[in-house]
């Protein structure tokens, strides 16, 4: 059975075209790719990367969420593995390869996470997350090949379709941030474990996926907020509200503030973010603000 009939790569692009590029570049030609447009407004020069590239596009009148877009990626794709893949990442040779191998070296595994590295090669790994307790944090560095892992980020990840599907895909309820933390839990509890590949490598720019100005940067921290809150009360962590309050507060009395736009714009849409679910009883999670 050839790649292409196996393995399907999914991203999802909000005004990411200039990275997008390289990204559909690094992949196997015999790969399947999807790209899931977010953008509120449309690029012809998307249109015709996808066209050159093989890439099906589904262009999106409305943007529902980073995680129902993926979801929409996976509804297409018809192989046995999905690959969540930033529009700031690459593939580094022989990474579907090596996914492959261990996919078959672990069948009880319900997804894999490569070594993901950024521009300077430095580990870029999801080490912690508010929905586990502090004993399971990860050390720093990359974990050792095989090693079963807590957390995942989305931003690289190889998983099992009929693992992915009993779960239920995304929350789509979650409209940004911590979409990835909630759905690898879900994988862990109903699936199998999340085991580490070593020997894939994928390189990510990180923060690269949208403009960075001070709007922007409003918006994802306010959905950031929301979304902290939302999947804290859903696996059960104490005081998710009040937890999440304290440490915005904390953040936005930082000195550092007083000296970025984009930073000040981004502590005061988290604090937004979460006391805008007291507001409305946590209900809407979705809606773009």
């Amino acid at each position: 059975m050839t790649q292409a009939n196996r393995v399907t790569v999914i991203s999802v692009a909000y005004n990411s075209v200039e990275v997008l590029r390289p990204m559909l570049a690094s992949l196997p030609d015999n790969v399947a790719r999807v790209v899931v447009d977010n953008s509120p407004e449309k690029s012809t020069e998307l249109v015709s990367l996808a066209q050159e590239t093989g890439t099906q596009l589904i262009s999106n009148a409305t943007n529902n969420g980073f995680g129902a877009a993926c979801n929409q990626g996976a509804e297409w794709a018809q192989t046995e593995f999905l690959f969540f893949l930033n529009p700031d990442a690459s593939l580094l040779p022989d990474t579907v390869d090596r996914l492959l191998a261990a996919a078959q070296k672990y069948p009880q595994a319900s997804a894999f996470l490569p070594r993901v590295e950024n521009a300077s090669g430095k580990p870029d790994i999801k080490r912690r997350s508010n929905l586990v307790a502090r004993s399971e944090y990860m050390d720093r560095g990359w974990p050792e090949d095989g090693t079963e892992v807590r957390v995942a980020s989305g931003a690289a990840l190889f998983v099992r379709r009929s693992a992915f599907e009993k779960i239920g895909g995304f929350d789509p309820d979650i409209f940004l941030y911590h979409e990835d933390d909630d759905l690898t839990l879900r994988l862990i509890r109903d699936c199998g474990p999340i085991v580490f590949v070593t020997a894939a490598g994928v390189q990510h720019l990180g923060g690269e996926s949208s403009a960075r100005n001070a709007a922007i940067a409003r918006l994802k921290a306010w959905h950031m907020g929301r979304s902290q809150v939302y999947t804290m009360a859903k696996h059960g962590r104490p005081l998710p509200f009040v937890r999440a309050l304290v440490a915005a507060i904390g953040h936005v009395l930082l000195p550092v503030n007083w000296f970025s736009a984009r930073k000040r714009a981004k502590r005061i849409g988290m604090l937004k973010g979460i006391l805008s679910t007291r507001a409305d009883g946590g209900a809407g999670f979705k809606e773009v603000q």
